[in-house]
C-alpha cells in the first residue's frame, strides 16, 4: 500500500490509461484522471475511483500544448497537495507511410508522444525532489528498442524511442533524489490498434490489466531500486 500517495495518469478516460488509473486506486490515496475531449468518460473513471473510497478528480488539458501540460501537473499539486506518481500514458499514434506525412503531422507525433511527457515530467520533478520520493512511468510500445524500419508508424516510433532515451537519462540523474523513472511498453492489446494483414493468434494478445499491473509494480515501494528499465508487456510477439 502506498499510503497517502497521489497519482496522475494522463490519457486515462479510456483504454490502457483508464485501467492504470483504476488499478493504482487500489494502492494509493488519490488519482487524478486526465482527459482531452471525453469529459463524461473521465468523470466516470473518477467516480469509480471514489467508489473505492479514494480521492479522485477529472482534469482537462491539451497535452500537445506545453503550457497546458505543465499547468495540469500544477493543478493536481495545488488541489491534492502533492504529486508522487506520474504516469505519462497519453500518446497519439498515426498509421501512415512516412513519405506521405506532412510537417504538421511529424510535429504532432513528436509533441504528443515526447514533448507532452517531457513537460509533465519536468513539472513534477521539483515536488518529488523536495519529498525525496517519486515514481515516473512512461508508456512506450513493445518494439521501442528495436532500431529497424517502421514504414507506417515512423513518426510515432521515433518519438517513443526519444522518450525511452529521456526515461533513462532522467533515471540516471534523479535516482539520488529517491525518484525512479521507467517505461512500460505494451504489445498487442485487446481492443487496441492492430497491424493490418493476416490473422493474429489469440494467445499473443495482452490485456489492459497486464499493463496496469506492470505500472502498479513500478509505482511501488518494492520497486525502489528499479529505474531506467523498459518493461515489455508483449508475450512472445515479435521476439
Amino acid at each position: 500500500m502506498r499510503e497517502g500517495k497521489i497519482a496522475l495518469v494522463t490519457g486515462s478516460s479510456r483504454g490502457i490509461g483508464r485501467e492504470i488509473a483504476l488499478r493504482l486506486a487500489d494502492d494509493v490515496h488519490g488519482v487524478a484522471v486526465h482527459y482531452h475531449n471525453n469529459k463524461k468518460a473521465s468523470e466516470e473513471v473518477a467516480a469509480k475511483i471514489k467508489a473505492k473510497g479514494k480521492l479522485s478528480q477529472s482534469y482537462r488539458a491539451d497535452l500537445n500544448d506545453e503550457t497546458e501540460a505543465a499547468s495540469l501537473v500544477k493543478q493536481v499539486e495545488a488541489e491534492f497537495g502533492k504529486l508522487d506518481i506520474l504516469v505519462n500514458n497519453f500518446g497519439p499514434i498515426l498509421v501512415k507511410p512516412w513519405q506521405e506525412l506532412t510537417t504538421a503531422e511529424w510535429e504532432a507525433m513528436f509533441r504528443g508522444n515526447f514533448e507532452s511527457a517531457l513537460q509533465c515530467l519536468q513539472a513534477a520533478l521539483p515536488g518529488m525532489r523536495k519529498r525525496q520520493w517519486g515514481r515516473i512511468i512512461n508508456i512506450g510500445y513493445h518494439r521501442v528498442e528495436q532500431l529497424v524500419a517502421f514504414s507506417k508508424i515512423t513518426a510515432y516510433a521515433i518519438a517513443k524511442t526519444a522518450l525511452l532515451i529521456l526515461t533513462r537519462s532522467a533515471a540516471a540523474s534523479e535516482f539520488k533524489s529517491g525518484i525512479t523513472v521507467n517505461m512500460v511498453s505494451p504489445g498487442l492489446i485487446q481492443g487496441g490498434i492492430l497491424p493490418s494483414g493476416g490473422k493474429i493468434p489469440e494467445e499473443l494478445f495482452g490485456t489492459t490489466t497486464d499493463v496496469a499491473e506492470a505500472v502498479a509494480f513500478l509505482s511501488s515501494e518494492e520497486a525502489g531500486h528499479v529505474t531506467g528499465t523498459n518493461l515489455v508487456i508483449a508475450g512472445a510477439w515479435k521476439l
